[in-house]
């Protein structure tokens, strides 16, 4: 529909050309005007048929200039210089090379425009040559060249322009499908780490419910007090499951902000270890060095990485097995860890679940260490250090 409409724009600029060409060439006796000057008239023409088709086939390609710049430049300059070697006037022909080269010049690359130039001038400077008209001076030749140098040099900088406005419009395209994919990148990222919390939260406080339900079961008929209390456990456990799985999903709910509460970190850890205790692992805390200020996203992974692995001990260590959770305050370092002297190397295939893969994901993502595996004097661990920068 747009190359209709500018091919019928064009036509009708071809068809106003042809018709005001032809209408001055046959009301404009060039022989006789210059027999009224007094001026010689040899070789000079009067309007005729042949001319009228010439000053028509002059005009004429400006209909298809947008496709075929360069061909129709060329069709209209061959019957131009024919008018202008056998004695015809000018008319308005003219107008039409300066339309065509200019189409060429804003249409084609630049070697093209250039020969589009050099032809274009050196037809006229045949027509010029051999042209009956003597009246003609340097000067109207100048004027003539510095007609087609401008709109030549107008097309070159529409040429430009619109191929700077292209490279704008490509970089701004660029730029959104660069966006959209950082956006899909953080998206993924984001789905990944909420996975991630879920894995660990869900992880510890089924595991811990599951323990202290397995004891109300075994004590339901023998010690009914004993039992209420580990549902009482039990069902104080799932309610903080279901707070930090509010938080960590929070995010995700359309309308209004979710009222999300602080991540947990290493100062919660006590109260990690009572819980442990509480579900039947005994457990124990030890801190060392003074404590510094560390980044929360290390905080958060330590604190994961610590209730990981003493789920895992409560999963696997067996009955009566203890567990230590030691955190090293270093000047560039932070060494957590957490060993059991449970079963050991005979449990290391069923402990190396997903929720350790996770934990060596967090760890990694701050150029962590993380170790995991069988102590040599039995049991099992779970170690990981982080690198603090500037000291901290």
């Amino acid at each position: 529909m747009r190359n209709d409409r500018a091919l019928f724009r064009d036509t009708a600029l071809a068809v106003v050309l042809a018709a005001g060409s032809l209408a001055l060439f046959v009301f404009y006796d060039a022989a006789a005007w210059l027999a009224q000057q007094g001026q010689p008239t040899d070789g000079v023409r009067s309007p005729d048929l042949l001319g009228g088709v010439l000053v028509v086939l002059t005009a004429a390609p400006v209909a298809v200039r947008r496709r075929w710049p360069m061909g129709a430049l060329v069709a209209s300059a061959v019957p131009d210089t024919l008018i202008n070697t056998l004695g015809y006037s000018v008319g308005l022909t003219s107008v039409a090379g300066l339309v065509l080269i200019y189409s060429v010049a804003a249409r084609r690359g630049l070697a093209v425009a250039l020969g589009a130039l050099l032809f274009t001038l050196l037809a006229y400077a045949t027509g010029a040559m051999f042209s009956s008209f003597t009246s003609f001076t340097w000067a109207d030749h100048l004027v003539v060249v510095i007609l087609l140098s401008g709109a030549w040099g107008v097309g070159r900088a529409i040429r430009l322009r619109r191929a700077y406005f292209e490279e704008l419009k490509d970089r701004a395209a660029r730029l959104e499908r660069a966006r959209e994919a950082d956006t899909r990148a953080a998206r993924a990222e984001e789905r990944s780490r909420i996975a991630r919390e879920l894995h660990d939260v869900i992880a510890h406080h089924v595991s811990v419910m599951t323990v202290q339900a397995a004891a109300a079961r075994k004590v339901l008929t023998a010690d009914p007090e004993l039992a209420e209390e580990a549902l009482s456990a039990i069902e104080h456990i799932g309610r903080k499951a279901m707070a930090e799985m509010r938080d960590i999903v929070g995010v995700l709910r359309a309308g209004s902000p979710a009222e999300l509460g602080p991540q947990p970190g290493m100062s919660a850890l006590p109260a990690l270890v009572e819980q442990m205790r509480e579900a039947g692992l005994i457990t124990r805390l030890t801190v060392e060095g003074d404590a510094i200020s560390v980044p929360a996203g290390i905080d958060l992974a330590a604190y994961r990485l610590v209730q990981e692995g003493l789920t895992n001990s409560l999963r696997h260590a067996g009955p009566g097995a203890e567990a230590v959770v030691t955190v090293r305050h270093e000047p560039r370092e932070l060494d957590v860890r957490v060993e059991d002297d449970g079963r050991g190397a005979a449990g290391v295939s069923a402990r190396a679940g997903h929720g350790l893969v996770g934990i060596r994901e967090r760890v990694a993502l701050y150029g962590g260490i993380l170790s995991i595996g069988p102590r040599p004097g039995g049991g099992f661990e779970v170690r990981a250090r982080f690198p603090l920068k500037d000291g901290r």
